[in-house]
């Protein structure tokens, strides 16, 4: 259930427009965490993989329980991802400033990715509150 309430976080902060346009004084929250965007980026973006690492690796339960291992695998693909826009300038900072064909290559990535930033974070909400769905009834 922590992935679901994670990722639709994660989500909000990828499209800060759904937030505003429901709620107007939401500006000051988000005017705050930004400052820590990068790291909260970076942070969901190492635990996205993990999850995903951790999916792959316990294939052996899409047998016996099929949907939650594909909420498990999409909701750790969406929340790496949008770790991935949102802490991009950490992860370059930290991890690629020293490699300039990694360097390249994660801008390149990030040019693909930021114009569906908010159609991402719009879809990592779904996935999150699904999540939530899930662990509730399919979850072993």
């Amino acid at each position: 259930m922590i992935y679901g309430i994670t990722l639709i976080i994660l989500g909000l902060l990828a499209a800060p427009s759904l937030l505003l346009s429901k709620k107007p004084d939401a500006k000051e929250l988000l005017d705050k965490i930004t400052p820590y965007q990068g790291w909260i980026g970076l942070l969901f973006c190492f635990w996205g993989v993990w999850g995903v690492i951790q999916a792959v690796l316990n294939i052996g339960i899409l047998s016996t329980f099929p949907i939650w291992w594909v909420t498990w695998l999409a909701s750790s693909a969406t929340e790496a991802v949008l770790g991935f826009i949102l802490g991009y300038g950490m992860i370059n900072k930290v991890l690629l400033s020293k490699n300039e064909e990694a360097k390249a290559k994660g801008q390149q990535i990030l040019a693909k990715l930021a114009p569906i930033q908010g159609k991402l974070g719009l879809a990592g909400i779904a996935i999150g509150i699904w999540v939530i769905i899930a662990s509730l009834f399919f979850n072993g």
